[in-house]
């Protein structure tokens, strides 16, 4: 390849990574896709970094604290975790003593799970790691703005939860 003409230069940021056309930069649902990459990114590894964790165990962890003990299909039911997954997922957090599982009274072939003591502890510190995880993802936006991000996207979701 020859030298880039003055056109492709004008393309160019000043880092020389090519930019994106402004059709594409309007479109919400490839803006979104974009963000929801790099988030899960930051997120994934952040969390691994800061806290030997996952974004399922905490959703396990939150949902537990929040809601009470659960079946399996029940916490599958709550985190949007397959239950397939679950089984694995809740095996890590009994493995580190966060969850506790016993026989179901009402159905010996379930197991209820119940969070620790040691669960909690734990949740609180995902807490923290997540609230500086989003200071990053966020840090474009001030306070007012990211309150009114996370509305619009909660009603986004919502709606389009209704609808499905």
């Amino acid at each position: 390849m020859g030298a880039m003409t003055r056109a492709e230069a004008a393309d160019m940021p000043d880092d020389g990574a090519p930019r994106t056309p402004d059709r594409l930069r309007r479109r919400a649902s490839r803006l979104l896709s974009q963000l929801t990459v790099r988030s899960d990114r930051l997120i994934n590894e952040g969390l691994a970094q800061a806290a030997d964790a996952r974004k399922w165990h905490y959703a396990v962890l939150a949902s537990l604290q929040d809601f009470g003990p659960g079946s399996q299909a029940t916490l599958s039911g709550r985190t949007g975790i397959y239950r397939s997954d679950m089984v694995g997922v809740l095996n890590e957090l009994a493995e580190r003593g966060f969850v506790e599982r016993a026989p179901d009274p009402g159905d010996r072939r379930r197991n209820i799970i119940t969070i620790s003591a040691e669960g909690r502890r734990h949740l609180r510190r995902l807490d923290k790691v997540l609230d500086d995880l989003h200071d990053e993802l966020l840090a474009p936006l001030n306070p007012a703005e990211r309150d009114q991000f996370v509305q619009l996207l909660t009603r986004l979701l919502d709606h389009h939860a209704r609808t499905s």
